[in-house]
């Protein structure tokens, strides 16, 4: 169902929002895990981790959600579709692994976050997972410019549904047009019938 040009508008604007903040969320949370990793500061190390874990539930999490909900919703909602083109499709897929990534790394997320409430010093076997908050961020930022790069470029390419819901249109529209002219002609016989009529009298 297409939605109204104000209904498109809002769903479109809630997405790019949403997908705005996922990405500067993200960017920040790369700043704190750097912190994190190379700071000899053990209370900014410790804020770091803290700071993460807030950021992580109550930012990153959320957008991700809106974003992925509001991108179904805009691509339901216009010519585009959900499975109807690859680049629309592909953000679809991108963004729910991500998600579900971003879900799974919460795990050593809240492990940082549990042992800086403890203690002001992380210990050398926590090392590892400090380096994965660095390069999962990192990795996050790049899937996040990629899912930006399909929104503006839109690449071409339809899927077979996509094909096949295009020629399906094709047809009924062809069948209107068939269905309209054939009308018309009637319409404009009997005009005629008409003025032939009125002729003899």
């Amino acid at each position: 169902m297409i939605m109204s040009p104000g209904l498109r508008k809002f769903a479109l604007t809630a997405h790019v929002t949403s997908s705005i903040g996922w990405f500067g969320a993200v960017a920040a949370f790369l700043a704190l895990a750097i912190v994190g990793l190379t700071s000899q500061d053990a209370q900014r190390v410790r804020a770091a981790y803290l700071a993460m874990e807030l950021t992580t539930w109550f930012v990153i999490v959320p957008f991700a959600f809106v974003s992925g909900l509001t991108g179904v919703v805009s691509s339901l909602g216009t010519k585009w579709g959900l499975f109807r083109y690859y680049w629309v499709l592909m953000k679809l897929v991108i963004t729910i692994l991500a998600t579900i990534v971003l879900l799974i790394h919460t795990q050593p997320i809240d492990l940082l976050a549990s042992v800086a409430a403890k203690t002001t010093v992380l210990g050398a076997s926590l090392q590892s997972q400090q380096l994965l908050m660095v390069v999962a961020s990192s990795v996050a930022l790049v899937v996040l410019l990629v899912l930006t790069a399909l929104s503006v470029y839109k690449p071409r390419g339809m899927t077979r549904y996509g094909q096949r819901k295009q020629y399906e249109q094709r047809q009924d529209v062809a069948a209107v047009e068939a269905a309209t002219d054939q009308a018309q002609g009637i319409v404009h016989e009997l005009e005629g019938n008409g003025v032939h009529a009125a002729a003899f009298k």
